[in-house]
């Protein structure tokens, strides 16, 4: 159970001065290009990290933005998270790759935390994770957040993101903040659109079509539906290997379809009947390490110059949404809804081979499939009261209880995919020649082996949440907000969380903000049940290793324990500064410690290895569980700016920029527990490359300056960002790597004419590169660039887009 005292931590808050955190505050992690808002958006009514129905970005006490249509659609991407992380403060979404599903469904960050501690709601409504679970080298190992480019941006009226914690306002998961995905809700008029791209290196091309029209629902209702499809090559960066290129290192093949609805129809008079749903189908071939002729894995016989072995992965997310929302005479509204979502992810082996089946050994498997299910339950309600101690207004009343159960179930693959059939084989030298000696082979399809039937299991659990929520004006100049949840978890009990906001206008012209809040995010059902067998690279070594459940009794020798939530302790204050007339700076220092941080522990190798062997567990070099062995705090400041000139013949000109600077420490790591002293001495649950990717893995900081000219006919557009140090961390200090600081320059050019829009543009127009890795130093000398780069690795993309309005 977790208590705080709300006057602490207002007390904490008030002490938490900007020359404080400026002191403390040292560059790390996270980047944060600029939230392209115009002085118009400061006045925008939001409905994120609120219940007030008149709460606008600059009055609101915790800082939020507004990403519009038009912001997503001028980055010259369709991936929503992507255009995020091009238009967000504090936003991360690098592209790994080699990573197994990792590559079809790609982790972000925001504020430098872990991608499952940020809340994604659609529409206000909470959304679902996921299946996949990131398992391999890559920022946010360990996590399964929501598949953010499952949501078609052909749908989305805006984004409204709240760099807060929130968790006594939504429940768990909200450590980072939130994101709040709004689709568009439109009676009449349409949009259609065609793109197509391809990068400098000549691969990679993509084309993408979408298209949304708004019909009349009733009287007073609407319908609007939306498309979205396309395909995307792979792109490949790999550098040659004995004078050939047999690798394939940069983005998946990509097929992707997309469609969404968003509806209200009224009833009666205040009475009305919505409902909003999406479905996404994404297959993206995904690819694996190379296995050469001479690799002990590799049997001659089938495959003579060696194979590439990919993943084909198919994802299927649906979610759908039916609610009631009624606005009483008495002042009352009122909202009642049900959702349901999930996600399907399956696992196809393509180009491969199973050691232990000899020649005979198919080519292709099924390797099984992940699913992870949400039904949630909301009654809320919300009501304005007049009282005589608030003087700028009435006092807001919220209150509401939620009902939830998430399901999570893995189901095996084909027996050939896990099979393990004891083959002895010839043992290779360096060369790849025998040696005379004989070994075991290795089982089950490669690069991903199937689920065994033992590993797969189906788990559910329920929760059920409680919250009020007070906002008001105590005058004209001061307001404030205070949130109480209590919530009870199934599986691990009860947690309560608070959160106090307050905000003090000195003039129209400078207001000061800021919070304090506790927050939760309960461990997922992936990360307690899911258990696997894969292939990773340790210092450019393969190894197999076990992901095991942390109740597998193997687990439980190594050190394993039951999950425990996480539970965080958020501060934020800032400043708000408008000092003419279409300028504004904002400025928000924030601080986030993290106790029992669920991670992935180390890859547990060496005696662990001769261990698994006694629990027949055979050809395994190691194993890992997930631990709360982790306490970290987060440090960091977000600054966004921007003015708008108005030119000439109705034209204008907006400049706008952000920055971003974080650190993220760990203040406590568990000791290894004594079973796993017993088995291996030396072996940490948590070593020095995991904390050096939790601590440095991401950019320090980023900077991002865009200026937008719009004329009566054309608009241009240019984005400058520069991404700071981050460094990937070896098994020893030796091999450590810290990557320098890059400028990435963006252009776009578009020209408007009676309903029609034609835009050219490049991203990346500079081909800028990340540094490349220093061979031997944990990397391979083929895979040129680290997966860890905030801007990927692939270079400079040009595209084209023709797109038609109508009313």
């Amino acid at each position: 159970m977790q208590r705080r005292s709300l006057l602490s931590l207002a007390v904490a808050a008030s002490l938490l001065s900007p020359a404080a955190v400026l002191a403390q505050t040292a560059p790390a992690s996270a980047p944060a290009p600029a939230a392209q808002q115009s002085q118009g958006d400061l006045d925008k009514v939001i409905v994120t990290g609120t219940r007030a129905s008149n709460r606008t970005v600059a009055s609101s006490a915790a800082p939020i933005d507004i990403i519009t249509p038009e912001t997503l659609e001028a980055t010259g991407t369709t991936e929503l998270a992507t255009a995020l992380a091009r238009a967000l403060p504090s936003l991360n979404f690098p592209r790994p790759a080699i990573t197994d599903g990792t590559d079809a469904v790609r982790p972000a960050q925001l504020r430098g935390l872990a991608p499952d501690q940020v809340l994604v709601l659609v529409n206000g409504k909470r959304r679902h994770t996921t299946a996949l679970i990131n398992l391999n080298g890559s920022q946010g190992r360990g996590s399964s957040p929501v598949d953010l480019n499952a949501i078609p941006i052909s749908a989305i009226d805006h984004v409204e993101v709240l760099r807060d914690g929130a968790s006594a306002q939504y429940g768990s998961d909200a450590i980072a903040g939130v994101i709040n995905v709004v689709l568009k809700k439109n009676s009449s008029g349409g949009d259609a659109s065609a793109r197509y791209g391809q990068y400098k290196k000549g691969d990679g091309k993509q084309w993408n079509l979408g298209a949304d029209a708004g019909f009349k629902l009733g009287s007073d209702g609407f319908f609007n539906v939306a498309v979205q499809g396309g395909h995307q090559d792979n792109t490949n960066r790999a550098t040659p290997y004995n004078g050939v290129v047999e690798q394939r290192y940069g983005d998946p093949e990509v097929k992707s379809g997309a469609f969404s609805y968003n509806a209200e129809l009224p009833l009666a008079d205040g009475i009305s009947l919505y409902s909003f749903s999406t479905y996404s189908r994404r297959n993206v071939l995904s690819n694996g390490y190379f296995r050469w002729a001479g690799d002990i894995r590799n049997d001659r016989s089938i495959y003579p110059n060696g194979f590439l072995p990919q993943i084909h992965n198919v994802s299927k997310d649906v979610a759908s949404v039916l609610g009631l929302h009624a606005s009483a005479s008495n002042g009352w509204f009122l909202d009642f809804s049900v959702d349901h979502g999930y996600n399907d992810l399956s696992f196809n082996i393509e180009n491969t081979l199973n050691r232990s089946l000899g020649s005979t050994s198919p080519h292709q498997f099924y390797a099984g499939s992940l699913h992870n299910g949400q039904t949630v339950f909301n009654a809320d309600a919300t009501k304005d009261y007049s009282v005589p101690w608030m003087k700028g207004g009435p006092l807001t009343v919220a209150f509401g209880l939620e009902w939830r159960k998430e399901t999570f179930e893995s189901t095996p693959g084909e027996p050939n995919s896990y099979a393990d059939t004891g083959l002895m084989i010839p043992a290779l030298d360096a060369n790849g020649n025998p040696t005379g000696a004989m070994v075991r082979s290795s089982g089950g399809s490669q690069v991903f082996a199937g689920f065994k039937p033992q590993d797969t299991s189906l788990h559910s659990r329920t929760s059920r949440s409680l919250y009020l929520d007070l906002e008001g004006n105590f005058t004209d100049k001061f307001s404030g907000g205070l949130a109480v949840r209590n919530e009870h978890y199934s599986d691990f009990g009860d947690t309560t969380t608070g959160k106090l906001s307050l905000r003090y206008a000195f003039s129209p012209k400078f207001a000061l903000r800021g919070t304090a809040s506790t927050g939760f995010r309960a461990p997922s059902l992936q990360q307690q049940y899911f258990q696997s067998t894969s292939t990773n690279f340790v210092g450019g070594v393969p190894y197999d290793i076990v992901t095991f459940r942390v109740d597998n009794p193997v687990a439980i020798a190594l050190g394993a324990q039951p999950l425990k939530p996480e539970k965080s302790t958020n501060y934020g204050l800032g400043a708000v500064i408008q000092p003419m007339a279409r300028m504004y700076l904002t400025i928000d220092a924030y601080q986030v410690t993290v106790k029992d941080r669920i991670y992935l522990s180390e890859n547990l190798l060496g005696p662990v290895g001769a261990y698994l062997a006694t629990q027949g567990i055979f050809n395994v070099n190691g194993g890992r569980y997930f631990t709360n062995a982790l306490d970290t705090r987060t440090r960091g400041i977000d600054v966004v700016g921007g003015y708008r000139w108005k030119l000439t013949g109705g034209s204008s000109f907006d400049l706008t920029a952000g920055y971003n600077t974080n650190r993220t420490t760990i203040q406590r790591i568990s000791p290894t527990p004594a079973a796993l002293s017993a088995v291996g001495i030396g072996l940490q649950t948590i070593g020095r490359t995991e904390q050096g990717r939790v601590q440095f893995g991401a950019p320090r900081n980023k900077f991002s300056l865009n200026g937008t000219w719009k004329g009566q006919h054309w608009t241009a557009s240019a984005t400058a960002t520069r991404y700071g140090e981050f460094t990937s961390y070896g098994t020893t200090a030796a091999t450590d790597q810290t990557y320098k600081p890059k400028w990435v320059a963006d252009l776009s050019l578009g020209y408007r004419v009676k309903g029609w829009e034609f835009s050219v543009g490049a991203d990346n127009v500079f081909d800028t590169y990340p540094d490349r890795s220093i061979p031997g130093f944990g990397t391979r000398t083929y895979l040129p660039y680290s997966t860890q780069s905030p801007f990927g690795f692939n270079g400079a993309f040009y595209y084209g887009k023709v797109s038609y309005s109508w009313k």
